[in-house]
């Protein structure tokens, strides 16, 4: 079978092959809605494939973008790169996903993959432990976006959120409820998210005069939680509330409670710090620190294309607020 060309498009259009070339490369300004019919219905009656590669050669873009998840389990991460493709399909970019499960040696072969492949920018969830390999993409003018956690020492632009001033707001609530006792739990403090959260805490703590009990602040593998929250619950005197640092830690606290007979809003009250899907339809409806993760997901898109296109090569970090939605798992009786 003959391969259908942009000649042949044109020819069938009536048309010039530099106007069959604006038209798929969408410069639509001096081009009458009559004629892009034309070419449109050309295009679908001769079943027309663009030649992506010659097109990237010429323009020197691939029209792809790289996305790399820390954990494409959590859903703020699915959000998150749901609103990037999203954004980028409108601008006839696509999106290769990679999931680098927190490993700083996944990660740094999905950057160098990616690389080779020549996608225009990256969008990174870091795992803040490949310093050198993040300098070498500035160095190298390299556009790339952090996502959800930010570097120190690296000027590489990020998105995220106000981690300790929403940890801080979460611990007054439960304060405010009366709790005296409180914990936080969240894995290991490896990235400047979990940080953050946990700085929240302390400064929340002391500010409130209460004591600061380190046994309260869990920091451990998601498998060891479930032990590490049976030793504090041994206790004489157990938390009478939770902070679960992520939806995979919410999930851990679920079992644990289960299995030790202990109701959450009653045994103890529990916040989590993470988009919960159907949150408020589970028995009792579960409090969060909400993300706006899909705002979050086209902003970094938006600057990421800023780079690209080298609009902007002086991009600020985005810091969004979080929202605390109240339900019934941190409202408790029981609190001495």
């Amino acid at each position: 079978m003959k391969k259908v060309t942009m000649a042949d498009v044109a020819k069938k259009a009536g048309v010039s092959k530099s106007t069959v070339s604006q038209f798929l490369n969408k410069r639509f300004e001096y081009m009458s809605v009559e004629t892009r019919e034309k070419i449109a219905k050309a295009i679908e009656q001769l079943g027309y494939k663009p030649n992506y590669l010659a097109r990237s050669l010429k323009q020197k873009r691939t029209s792809m973008i790289g996305i790399i998840v820390a954990n494409i389990v959590h859903h703020f991460s699915t959000e998150v790169s749901r609103a990037i493709e999203d954004f980028f399909i409108e601008h006839d970019i696509h999106a290769i996903l990679c999931n680098a499960d927190n490993d700083p040696k996944k990660e740094r072969r999905y950057i160098e993959m990616l690389q080779a492949k020549q996608v225009d920018g990256l969008i990174i969830f870091p795992t803040e432990q490949n310093l050198d390999l993040y300098k070498n993409l500035v160095e190298s003018g390299y556009p790339v976006v952090f996502m959800d956690r930010k570097v120190d020492d690296v000027n590489i632009p990020s998105v995220k959120v106000n981690n300790s001033e929403a940890t801080e707001a979460i611990i007054q609530h439960f304060i405010e409820y009366g709790h005296e006792r409180i914990s936080i739990v969240t894995q290991p403090l490896t990235i400047s998210t979990r940080i953050e959260r946990v700085n929240g805490y302390r400064k929340a703590i002391k500010e409130n005069e209460m004591e600061l009990n380190e046994d309260f602040i869990i920091r451990a593998e998601t498998k060891d939680i479930n032990s590490q929250l049976k030793l504090l619950f041994a206790k004489k005197n157990p938390p009478t509330a939770l902070i679960a640092g992520n939806d995979l830690v919410f999930l851990e606290i679920l079992e644990f409670a289960k299995e030790n007979g202990l109701k959450i809003g009653i045994d103890f009250s529990l916040a989590v710090f993470d988009n919960i899907p159907f949150a408020h339809l589970v028995t009792p409806a579960v409090t969060t620190i909400a993300q706006p993760s899909y705002e979050m997901g086209e902003k970094a898109a938006q600057m990421l294309l800023s780079l690209i296109e080298k609009e902007n090569s002086e991009l600020q970090d985005v810091v969004y607020n979080c929202q605390l939605l109240i339900r019934d798992s941190s409202r408790i009786v029981r609190t001495k």
